[in-house]
């Protein structure tokens, strides 16, 4: 099943969405938020499905969804844990701060702690106050748990993944290049992430989910323009369960957390880090990798991070074609108190 929660109050209206994005269901009688209704997952989750069949079958009363209608499936929610996943991703930015690849970096996940109060919608603008801050975007799946045990094994965190979602990680990197020194973690260059307009449930997503990974082009556009296609099942070092167990090594996880894969990022097949789409290549699901490699190739980044009135789109859609999770689509704007 679909799921979405359309702008009301600080925690949205819980509605079931159609397999094709045209049509909602109210399911405020079964579960009036998405959080209410992880909160009590087993007992809920079945109504929902069966809600969502009917719906399917016209048997229902029903509406048009609107995609701009929607804030992200969680508004805000207890934790949003990302990790980096993509050993292809880890390379390049550690390349860009003079740095390479470890041993280790294959062993122990790497994960930061976002904050979770305030999601975007996927339709919201990105508001910042200075160009300067090396405005970005980033693609990523993410899933959101159930309750997950301090402690728990691989199984339980892969039993424990209840929906998928996409992100945009949005990061701001000259922010994070002042920060990193300091060795204590990202807090100002890691604003308000914003999510795809329906979270699905594994079982939508047919032969593409393997119980860990998604194994499905990330469509992301700059300005129309197309910056990548990277396949989000290639080249992880960690897949979902093991970033779940990763988080869940010294606290539990309570229903809702939120758990990212980090920027997905696909290497050439000879190893090198990546080409262009307009040279052949997937392209990347963030500006910073394509600055790095145009560093590495001439000595200097020849593209710009995002500046006020750029507008970004990060989409999946399945092998006929259709999108799955709908589309995060904002727009760069100047913040002004």
């Amino acid at each position: 099943m679909k799921l979405a929660s359309l702008k009301h109050g600080r925690d949205g209206r819980l509605v079931v969405v159609s397999r094709d994005l045209t049509q909602a269901t109210d399911a405020f009688f079964i579960a009036p938020t998405l959080q209410a209704a992880l909160d009590d997952w087993e007992r809920i989750a079945p109504r929902l499905a069966d809600l969502a069949e009917s719906l399917e079958h016209g048997i229902v009363p029903a509406f048009r969804f609107h995609e701009h209608n929607c804030a992200s499936p969680l508004p805000r929610a207890y934790q949003w844990a990302d990790g980096s996943a993509y050993s292809n991703h880890t390379d390049i930015m550690r390349r860009a701060r003079g740095n390479t690849l470890k041993d280790s970096d294959f062993k122990d996940p790497s994960m930061y702690q976002g904050g979770s109060d305030s999601f975007l919608g996927p339709r919201d603008s990105i508001r910042h106050a200075s160009e300067a801050y090396g405005i970005d975007l980033e693609g990523e799946v993410s899933v959101i748990v159930r309750d997950v045990p301090m402690g728990a094994s691989i199984e339980e965190c892969r039993a424990a993944i209840v929906l998928v979602l996409l992100a945009n990680d949005v990061s701001l990197r000259n922010v994070i290049t002042e920060e990193l020194p300091k060795s204590f973690g990202f807090f100002h260059g890691k604003p308000s992430t914003a999510f795809s307009p329906v979270a699905v449930t594994p079982d939508e997503l047919g032969d593409a989910w393997d119980g860990g990974k998604l194994t499905l082009p990330m469509l992301v556009y700059v300005n129309s323009k197309p910056l990548g296609k990277p396949n989000a099942g290639q080249g992880l070092m960690f897949d979902f369960p093991a970033l779940i167990a990763h988080a869940a090594k010294t606290r539990p996880l309570v229903a809702g957390t939120i758990i990212g894969g980090g920027t997905i990022s696909n290497g050439d097949a000879d190893g090198d880090v990546g080409r262009p789409i307009s040279e052949g290549g997937v392209g990347y699901a963030c500006l910073a990798e394509l600055r790095t490699v145009e560093k590495l190739r001439t000595g200097a980044p020849k593209t710009d991070f995002l500046k006020f009135g750029d507008t970004i789109r990060i989409e999946m859609k399945d092998r006929k074609g259709h999108s799955i999770f709908g589309a995060i689509e904002q727009t760069v704007e100047q913040y002004v108190k």
